[in-house]
């Protein structure tokens, strides 16, 4: 069964005996555990890596059999882990029946290596993408980004971890067995057919929203906690659901980290919000022979989101993520260190700032995504500091490809401690201005852009994106243009308000 996934149990990630696929009498399932990627490093000490994009079935709910895409087996797809200072390079086999990209979302990559709507691979086709890690430890992620197709691939369950390591980080007493006590989770919703067949119809203005959650591919997962620290890797990899993370018996955790790498020092919490795209690191200490359930609470950072509309975006929502059960004896762990990283600030507060961006509907500044337009250029070797605001009756979020940046004001004042550290996505609820820093170096290119967008993928989907390109002294723009009708996988709608999006007087419909 978990073969079948394209996943490990947990004993099998670390090569232990034992068996894992069986089913207690509560219905629940062992944890599958998304097994490293295979690697080779070759004489000119390149990281080569192998993934291929297929269709496959999978027992997402237990004793349903599920259609489902995924890479180098049925759903999800193995771990890829690197370290800073590592050339890697990815070979994308595309064994789909149409057009996809690979996205190593959160990565610093050149533009023509990020494997967004410019690096299409056709049917049979395949793309290699080769960089050189030049970032700190991270928790990242990797995904299909088609220009119009990405809610699709990602829901079908195309997404994987891409784990960064580095010495420092290394050198921390934190918990860092893959699979034992270092346990990568990706949350996500879906909503299935009687026959088991996942639901696509109907979506809500925030996207595919589903009725039933699965932690690594799966509904009703447990994990066996063996040792008495436990940091799990999560990934919110829904298309447009928020989840507000605590634990059914209240009890707190560490949050070590975020989007982009380690925090200054842990922060205790009893909840974390993350919205789609956005990742978290917690640490939560287990004892005694117990079991405790994470859970999604109702989310409360709505800001000025009316009750009714928050309810359709399924803000009043609770859902059981994964249980945790303990046994008798627990393997001892060390205590976290008091301080994790240093992190210089980019800009200070009250910078002004290079570029404004609001969010409403499928528009950013009130023009939906032009595959053919560039919306601006940047030099390389520059900070910029954005203000972004959503002034919408919808929620949304913000993601900047080729960054990590820091989020150095919230409605003028200093961000709370846990948006203080490096960022890619960061939610965006009606009404408050986040303004963020970050500083674009190492790559430039005339020809390819990168991309800055709502996460939440219908959004995204329907033009909330737009393009630029970084550019090097003496260089000017020349960007590549796609033809519409041979290289992307576009519906109808997203094609058809491509363009300036201006000319929209109301809310847009599906």
């Amino acid at each position: 069964m978990l073969a079948a996934l394209g996943l490990a149990p947990v004993v099998a990630a670390v090569g232990c005996a034992g068996g894992s696929g069986s089913v207690p009498g509560d219905g629940s399932r062992a944890l599958p555990i998304p097994p490293l990627a295979e690697s080779s490093v070759g004489a000119d000490g390149v990281r080569r890596f192998a993934l291929r994009a297929g269709v496959g079935e999978s027992e997402m709910v237990l004793g349903k059999k599920t259609p489902t895409w995924g890479y180098n087996g049925a759903v999800l797809g193995p771990t890829l882990r690197a370290a800073r200072g590592e050339t890697v390079a990815v070979t994308v086999r595309n064994a789909l029946p149409e057009m996809t990209t690979v996205h190593w979302h959160g990565m610093h990559v050149p533009a023509r290596m990020d494997g967004g709507p410019y690096q299409p691979i056709q049917p049979d086709g395949d793309w290699t993408a080769t960089w050189t890690i030049s970032q700190q430890a991270a928790s990242l992620w990797y995904h299909p980004h088609p220009h119009g197709s990405t809610e699709k691939h990602v829901y079908r369950g195309l997404s994987g971890f891409f784990l960064l390591d580095d010495a420092d980080t290394n050198a921390l007493e934190l918990p860092k067995t893959y699979g034992v006590d270092d346990i990568p989770l990706v949350i996500q919703d879906r909503r299935f057919s009687p026959d088991g067949a996942l639901d696509e119809s109907d979506p809500s203005d925030v996207g595919l929203l589903g009725d039933t959650i699965l932690t690594n591919g799966i509904n009703r997962a447990h994990l066996d906690v063996r040792t008495s620290r436990v940091r799990l890797r999560i990934l919110n990899g829904s298309s447009g659901r928020l989840y507000n993370l605590g634990f059914a018996d209240g009890r707190d955790f560490a949050l070590i980290a975020t989007d982009g790498g380690l925090l200054p020092a842990p922060l205790r919490r009893d909840r974390v919000l993350i919205s789609p795209g956005e990742r978290v690191e917690i640490v939560v200490a287990f004892d005694g022979d117990a079991r405790t359930m994470l859970r999604s609470f109702p989310i409360e950072n709505r800001g000025t989101l009316p009750a009714r509309e928050a309810a359709s975006f399924g803000f009043d929502d609770s859902f059981d993520i994964l249980e945790f059960r303990t046994g008798r004896t627990l393997e001892p762990a060390a205590a976290l260190p008091d301080s994790l990283a240093h992190i210089a600030p980019v800009a200070p507060i009250g910078t002004a700032a290079d570029r404004s961006f609001e969010l409403q509907w499928f528009m950013i500044n009130r023009a939906r995504m032009d595959m053919n337009r560039i919306d601006f250029t940047v030099a390389v070797d520059t900070t910029q500091v954005w203000t972004v605001r959503n002034v919408d009756n919808w929620p949304h979020n913000f993601h900047v490809h080729d960054v990590q940046f820091q989020i150095i004001a919230v409605d003028d004042a200093p961000p709370p401690p846990e948006l203080a550290g490096w960022k890619d996505t960061v939610f965006t609820p009606p009404g408050p201005v986040f303004t963020l820093a970050m500083r674009f170096t190492d790559h430039a290119d005339p020809n390819y852009p990168y991309m800055f967008h709502c996460h939440l993928l219908l959004h995204e989907d329907h033009g909330m994106m737009g393009q630029f390109l970084v550019l090097a002294p003496g260089q000017r723009a020349a960007p590549v243009r796609m033809n519409m009708d041979t290289d992307m996988n576009m519906d109808t709608d997203t094609a058809a308000g491509g363009s300036s999006g201006s000319e929209m007087g109301g809310m847009p419909h599906h």
